[in-house]
């Protein structure tokens, strides 16, 4: 029991809404080498979300996938900002249209105040681009990154 309810974090989604998440980043992963993780904050300490994505992919330790193929889908949920970062060797097989078409899908689910679906949505688009460029391979693949959501202030 908390003694100063203020403090404690406020959760972004439901119980349910963290599951679906979850579990896509999970499925995705299943048919890729290729690795996702989403964060979360209230808010974006910078004027840019790209920027404030970086800070958070690198701290996360993202770029040292064996292949270059993590992307971070970055959520700015008090700000309404996002931004979808990926690693060199993903990045470099779709270009930077697939990037910008995978944020107006998350501004368009925003519009409508569905953040858990912009996200699963991107989720779904990112695994199936990694699954193309870069497919499971059972004998030498591993889950470089962990799958859960990662929640910031």
């Amino acid at each position: 029991m908390a003694f100063f309810p203020f403090s404690k974090r406020k959760e972004f989604f439901s119980h349910d809404e963290q599951e679906r998440i979850v579990s896509a980043i999970r499925n995705a992963e299943q048919q890729t080498s290729g690795e996702i993780r989403v964060y979360t904050e209230s808010r974006c300490r910078f004027v840019d979300p790209l920027d404030r994505a970086a800070e958070i992919f690198w701290g996360l330790k993202m770029d040292m996938t064996k292949d270059r193929n993590g992307v971070l889908i970055y959520v700015a949920m008090k700000d309404h900002q996002f931004a979808v970062l990926a690693d060199q060797g993903i990045h470099e097989k779709v270009g930077q249209a697939f990037w910008n078409q995978e944020v107006s899908v998350m501004k368009a689910h925003f519009s409508n105040a569905h953040p858990a679906e912009a996200i699963e949505a991107v989720i779904n688009d990112v695994g199936q681009a990694l699954k193309t460029h870069f497919p499971y391979d059972r004998s030498n693949d591993k889950n470089e990154l962990p799958d859960d959501i990662v929640f910031g202030k």
